[in-house]
């Protein structure tokens, strides 16, 4: 979520003049908002000497059944808890049931990575 800051009105509606402005650490993003499509990649800096890679679209993921793990093409999101027009949009969170297509047979799973933070889809079967 995209950092504001603190309210600039107080309780009783009086304006409170910002004694700073943010700091680097207090920055915020928009949500990436994976959508299911061609594969596309952003790779951000983040805290300290690190990196995130974003994925703003991608149609692949590594779906597990418990015993093993394959890939498969996802086709559309089913249902996603996290927003009722994320299933419209077919935007890809974690939760978000998909539909994919592994071993010629169409499935139902449910992600279990955060693509806009990971950059990948993990998902276990239904």
């Amino acid at each position: 979520m995209k950092h504001q800051g603190r309210s600039m009105t107080k309780r009783t509606g009086g304006r409170i003049k910002p004694a700073r402005n943010k700091k680097r650490y207090e920055l915020g993003r928009e949500p990436s908002e994976t959508t299911v499509d061609e594969p596309r990649f952003q790779t951000i800096d983040s805290r300290g000497n690190a990196t995130k890679t974003r994925a703003l679209s991608t149609n692949v993921a590594q779906v597990s059944d418990g015993a093993e793990t394959v890939h498969a093409t996802i086709l559309g999101v089913e249902e996603n808890p996290a927003n009722v027009n994320y299933k419209r949009r077919n935007i890809v969170t974690k939760g978000a049931l998909i539909t994919v297509e592994a071993d010629g047979e169409e499935r139902t799973a449910r992600v279990t990575s955060r693509p806009g933070q990971d950059g990948q889809v993990n998902a276990v079967f239904e």
